[in-house]
């Protein structure tokens, strides 16, 4: 049976320190209010923690990397819940680790309830598994510890979550959607290059008959796929590579995300998306009293933006100087001129030219000249919006107002929840317009394949026609 170490107040206020053997945490608790005493802090002797750590350990099963959004988001709310009913937290992370599937979070949870068990708080249990939960969450559970607000912390963490979940959805969402159309468009069409035009070809040339350019541009297209099949997936494959080789490098991180806000359409979606995130975590770690500076420096690392990284590093600086939020934000969210976007903006222009010489590699010249005028359009579209600041003066007055009347934790929410409105209606534009342009590019692919096969097979049949009478 194990042994618990407890601290106790006694009825004229005098603190008691003794050890108690009990089945469980809960009969022990029920044991030492039953003479008398209110428990302040109870927990196992670490003898008996080290013991039990062990069958925690076999409980274990391998997983890789952290746990997923949603099952934090479940668990967030599910903990909350738990701790709204008045269940001690050791015993709600235990019913919630039976309830978990296999995973990183299921290990997580084991880890947390054996270091409650030898003696550690819920926020320095969860550092301890840093792979499960990040700086954010450790820090508002700390600051719901220490001002004995945990059920209200962990409302506010579910909400948190729930919301960045919805937000990171929506983003996703918007990106997919156009990327598997296009990638299903491809396949068809890669399948109708490889097997059906080239039956088609055999035929034409057992007739012997002139092919109209259409169809002789549709013959070299399959003709080149059928040759270069491996291209296909080669190519974006190498793309992505290229990208997160790049990335790699402080200059090239920041490069690729600038070039992410500046493009049109998406890079708006992408600057609403992290305005939204970014101001709902500041807004949330200030109303759980987390201190700004250490609020500025977890929402700069899980901005997920180079560029917004620079921007809190130098409000934080700022802070530290004794200045305001909204000054340095004001003047430092203008980006200067990076070359490594400029490289990304001419690269983008120049692959529909470059995409000419896997049909046509004699026309070099023509690509060439392609490739400068499209460059030069790329570099034109770079100069014009790259000194746009990332942040609109909406979010810099409302932090100023929050920051004159005490309320910025507020006012940081409202912000939140304006941009996230603003990144649903502005996916919802963009899937009302990419749906229309997709049916209008498939029907076009769709009317040149079937043009370039019927002018011929018309030719054919007159001349069958022809030939009969």
């Amino acid at each position: 049976m194990p042994h618990y170490q407890f601290e106790a107040m006694d009825p004229q206020g005098q603190e008691i320190k003794d050890v108690i053997e009990a089945p469980t945490q809960d009969e022990a608790q029920a044991t030492i209010r039953s003479m008398g005493y209110f428990v302040t802090r109870i927990a196992v002797q670490k003898s008996a923690a080290k013991a039990t750590a062990k069958t925690g350990k076999d409980r274990k099963t391998f997983a890789m990397g952290g746990a997923g959004g949603k099952a934090m988001v479940t668990f967030t709310r599910q903990l909350s819940i738990l701790q709204d009913a008045g269940l001690p937290i050791l015993r709600s992370l235990k019913i919630l680790e039976q309830q978990s599937k296999p995973g990183a979070l299921k290990n997580g949870l084991i880890d947390v309830c054996d270091e409650i068990e030898g003696g550690a708080s819920l926020s320095e249990a969860m550092a301890k598994v840093p792979k499960v939960f990040d700086r954010l969450y450790i820090n508002m559970i700390k600051a719901g510890e220490a001002g004995g607000s945990l059920e209200l912390i962990l409302r506010r963490l579910a909400e948190f979550k729930e919301r960045s979940q919805k937000l990171k959805g929506q983003v996703i969402g918007a990106l997919i959607y156009p990327l598997m159309v296009v990638l299903f468009t491809i396949a068809i069409l890669t399948f109708i290059m490889l097997f059906i035009i080239p039956e088609f070809q055999k035929m034409f040339e057992e007739f012997g008959i002139d092919l109209p350019a259409p169809t002789q541009l549709l013959m070299a297209i399959s003709k080149r796929t059928v040759n270069l099949w491996f291209l296909f997936p080669l190519i974006p494959i190498s793309l992505v590579l290229f990208v997160s080789l790049v990335k790699k490098f402080k200059a090239g991180r920041m490069g690729w995300h600038l070039f992410l806000l500046k493009l049109p359409v998406m890079g708006k979606l992408v600057e609403k998306a992290n305005l939204a995130r970014t101001t709902r975590t500041l807004g949330a770690l200030v109303a759980s009293g987390v201190p700004i500076i250490e609020g500025l420096t977890i929402t700069r690392e899980t901005s997920g933006n180079a560029m917004y990284e620079k921007i809190f590093s130098r409000i934080t600086d700022a802070i530290r100087k004794g200045e305001t939020i909204a000054e340095p934000m004001k003047t430092e969210n203008k980006p200067t001129f990076h070359p490594v976007t400029m490289f990304f903006f001419a690269a983008t222009m120049s692959l529909p030219p470059l995409s000419i010489l896997l049909i046509k590699p004699d026309m070099w010249m023509t690509v060439a000249y392609g490739c400068a005028v499209m460059t030069m359009l790329g570099f034109a579209w770079y100069f014009l919006n790259y000194k746009k600041p990332v942040i609109e003066d909406l979010v810099i007055n409302m932090v100023d107002v929050g920051e004159e009347t005490g309320e910025l934790d507020v006012m940081l929410y409202k912000v939140a929840d304006y941009y996230e409105e603003e990144v649903e209606s502005l996916t919802e534009g963009m899937m009302k317009m990419i749906e229309p342009a997709m049916i209008i590019f498939l029907g076009l692919v769709v009317l040149f394949i079937v043009a370039s096969l019927f002018m011929p097979l018309i030719s054919i049949i007159s001349g069958l026609s022809g030939g009969g009478k």
